[in-house]
């Protein structure tokens, strides 16, 4: 018995021996090629970064997976028992591996004779998905168990938990429990009900399976399984079982406000935070980041602050739009957007879904007409019923490209400009007074909308709006339709500004020895480029010569002939200098032409140095980011107010007074409806290609251009005043209300004098007209008016020639 016993003994030994070999060798061997987990630690995974307004709004989001960290104190308690109890109920008491979860998935997979289950412990999960493949083999599974085993004395459970809900799929394109809170409920995740949190448990599973928007009654199935769970395990009463068992469901995801409101100012940001945040430029500034540029701005769960005013922005987008479509139609019907064969009109109509919420005046749809006379022509769209009055017709004159006007004979058959079979764009056309009335919802299959013709305009154009205190851009409008063309030429485009480069010049003059006062001459001049030997007669618009003009006049009516003159005196490296001293980034050449806007600048450009009038003499650099937090709320980036003097207070006041007076007796008189001091400065470039307006404000400035891509004439009167000031004007009608009224500060330097209009003189009992006009002190006339010119002020005269000779 002794040997039989030693011997068993002994067999014992060598057993055990060889099976601590064996499983120190399957150690050795599984762990010879072991990632390592420390990056585990420092957790950063691809997160959602989110854009938000200056009031809080979200503007939008910029991912490439959905993923919002939370962190384990904002986690709601029952959310985490929900995934403990479906995934892994027993967390907080194994070491990383389930023996008994292992065993179990063991048996169920030798009875099937393939892999079938895993046994994992979230901990294994997070091993799985963050530092192996998902292979299914007992090479995986082993390794998974010894990094899971490590990982767990490396990090505290509710370290390891946490990371699990955030990393986590759970169908539809959500990573993390507060995506698919938002995805699944629209809401966040401390908002859910427990019968909610165990909707989200069921699906790691199978996310697709499980999905609830598509699988509703599997999602359900499994809800009941995770409730039960959480029954048994005490975790909820019964009461809260019952309760959470027979809760209705409703199923709708948070809206993404991402390229809806503000889509041009959002793609702007977007392209500013990949250039600021580039490792270039994070290293100058001595910060360092786990991701630089473009994936730093899809991954790294940005907080991002910016400048824009969201109602500002709708206000900039809605009047842009309207300014397109009118300069569309003073250039008359481009006609249909197709016509369809009638054997194919029915398949059409079938294939349009429209909803009579969307008509409101605010949109268009497009339509098919299906019957014409000549009062009208009845149309269809989808299966509602519309009719367009030839009374909305009056602008489809036959198209001319050579010239925009609105002065046309009306049509007064709406048979010669549409036909049956024409699709075309329409919109509500309600009378006002029953507008407050008007119940979209309402409306029925018989119903007979009144509809007015449109046209979608291929003129394009920009529009800017920059707090010029703050540098806070406001609006930004890149274009008519950003679904269109993600083009922005606000901020991408750069076009000639015509004379509304003019200011530039003038300031220029008054810091070297002109005054507001100065007599300039308007009449023909002869121009050779030395460098080219090319011959420049440039002209007035409308081709008149006004004589010897007050500096203030040429400004105010925008005098081509003394602007030249003007610049030839001071000399185009003075004006050049003074540009970029404003902040316009050229290149500029040493060009006489330079004086009318031939170099080429964007609209934001073009409102920045505009800043300089508003601002004490001080152009502001365009602000629409403000600050970038990371995904924990620690500064990244502060972006101050950058602030440059470009002129000296004084001559920034008599120039804003100036730019008044383009508003009250020039070009720009399309804004005095405002009733507000407000400056500006229109711009038309050669045969009406270009066309401008800055508005000045000491609040707001604000730019818009309109023009076509590509250099084509627009027409002619075409101009800014009559394209680009009402962009402004209607703009600012929407906005202006929230800001007092406000005029221009006037600094201590400067004095106004009542000047003859004619002279320049100080005006006296003898001058017919006069201007209130502002000078640095010392520079203000001196002589008064006298009885000899009385005449021609009573009876001003257009003619320069004539002007000449009475004079002299």
């Amino acid at each position: 018995m002794k040997k039989i016993f030693l011997y068993t003994s002994i067999g014992f030994l060598l057993v055990a021996a060889i099976g601590t070999l064996g499983a120190t060798g399957l150690y050795w061997w599984a762990s010879k090629d072991l990632p390592s987990f420390t990056r585990i630690n420092d957790y950063q995974p691809p997160l959602v970064t989110t854009v938000y307004a200056r009031d809080g709004q979200v503007l939008g989001h910029f991912y490439r997976e959905k993923r919002f960290l939370v962190s384990h104190e904002d986690m709601p308690e029952l959310v985490k028992r929900a995934f403990l109890a479906a995934e892994d109920d027993s967390f907080y008491e194994h070491d990383g591996v389930d023996p008994k979860a292992i065993f179990r998935a063991f048996v169920k997979n030798m009875r099937a004779g393939s892999i079938r289950q895993g046994g994992s412990t979230i901990t294994q999960q997070i091993i799985k998905r963050l530092l192996l493949s998902s292979e299914k083999s007992y090479e995986r599974k082993l390794k998974e168990a010894i990094l899971a085993f490590r990982l767990e004395r490396y990090l505290t459970k509710d370290e390891i938990l946490t990371i699990y809900l955030n990393e986590i799929y759970l169908g539809a394109g959500a990573y993390g429990v507060e995506a698919a809170a938002r995805t699944y409920f629209g809401k966040h995740v401390d908002e859910l009900t427990v019968a909610e949190a165990a909707i989200l448990a069921g699906l790691p599973q199978a996310p697709s399976k499980y999905n609830p928007l598509r699988a509703p009654g599997s999602a359900k199935a499994r809800q009941r399984y995770v409730l039960g769970r959480m029954l048994e395990l005490g975790w909820i009463s019964k009461e809260q079982y019952d309760t959470a068992v027979t809760a209705p469901l409703v199923y709708k995801s948070m809206e993404d406000p991402s390229w809806k409101r503000g889509a041009w100012y959002l793609e702007e940001v977007r392209r500013k935070l990949i250039s600021y945040l580039s490792e270039d430029n994070m290293r100058k500034l001595g910060i360092e980041l786990p991701r630089y540029g473009e994936d730093a701005v899809y991954e790294a769960g940005l907080k991002v602050y910016t400048s824009v005013n969201l109602d500002y922005q709708d206000a900039a987008e809605k009047a842009l739009r309207a300014g397109l479509e009118a300069s569309s139609k003073r250039r008359g019907w481009q006609g249909p957007i197709q016509s369809i064969e009638p054997d194919m009109m029915n398949d059409f109509l079938q294939q349009q879904e429209v909803i009579p919420a969307l008509l409101t005046d605010k949109k268009w749809v497009q339509v098919l007409v299906t019957k014409v006379e000549k009062s009208g022509a009845d149309v269809r769209f989808g299966e509602m019923q519309g009719h367009i009055s030839v009374k909305t017709m009056n602008w489809c004159r036959k198209p001319n490209p050579k010239v925009a006007t609105d002065h046309v004979p009306a049509i007064k058959d709406a048979r010669r400009v549409v036909k049956v079979g024409d699709v075309v764009w329409a919109s509500v056309d309600v009378p006002e007074p029953l507008k407050e009335s008007w119940e979209p919802d309402l409306l029925n299959e018989k119903d007979v909308i009144p509809l007015a013709l449109q046209q979608h305009p291929n003129v394009q154009g920009a529009f800017v709006s920059i707090d010029p205190r703050t540098g806070d851009v406001l609006a930004l409008v890149g274009g008519y339709s950003f679904a269109e063309s993600q083009f922005n030429r606000a901020t991408q485009a750069k076009r000639q500004p015509g004379s509304a480069f003019k200011p530039i010049v003038y300031s220029t003059a008054i810091d070297n020895g002109y005054t507001p006062a100065s007599i300039v001459l308007d009449a023909p001049i002869v121009y050779t480029d030395q460098s080219t030997s090319k011959v420049w007669r440039p002209e007035n618009f409308g081709g008149k010569f006004y004589g010897p003009t007050l500096l203030r006049t040429a400004l105010v009516k925008s005098r081509n002939l003394c602007t030249i003159r003007v610049a030839k005196e001071l000399g185009i490296p003075k004006v050049v200098e003074r540009a970029k001293a404003m902040g316009l980034e050229g290149p500029f050449p040493f060009d006489l032409s330079v004086s009318l806007g031939s170099v080429a600048v964007s609209p934001i450009n073009l409102t920045e140095a505009y800043t300089t009038f508003a601002n004490g003499g001080q152009w502001v650099k365009g602000r629409l980011i403000s600050s970038v937090k990371d995904a924990w709320g620690d500064d990244i980036i502060s972006i101050e107010t950058q602030r440059t003097q470009g002129m000296d207070p004084e001559t920034a006041y008599i120039m804003s007074t100036l730019l008044k007076e383009v508003v009250q007796d020039g070009t720009g008189w399309r804004l005095k409806v405002l009733k507000r001091p407000i400056g500006g400065k229109t711009g038309t470039t050669n045969d009406e290609i270009d066309a401008w307006f800055v508005g000045v404000t000491p609040y707001l400035v604000s730019a818009a251009y309109v023009g076509f891509d590509q250099l084509t004439p627009m027409g002619k009167w075409e101009t800014g005043s009559r394209a680009a000031s009402p962009v402004v004007r209607d703009y600012l009608q929407e906005v202006i209300k929230d800001f007092p009224e406000e005029d221009f500060e006037m600094p201590s330097g400067v004095i106004q004098v009542r000047i003859d209009a004619g002279s320049g003189r100080i005006a006296s009992a003898y001058s017919g007209k006069s201007y209130f006009l502002p000078f640095k002190e010392g520079t203000q006339p001196t002589i008064m008016q006298g009885a000899r010119l009385t005449r021609e002020q009573q009876d001003p005269v257009e003619s320069g020639e004539d002007l000449l000779k009475q004079m002299f």
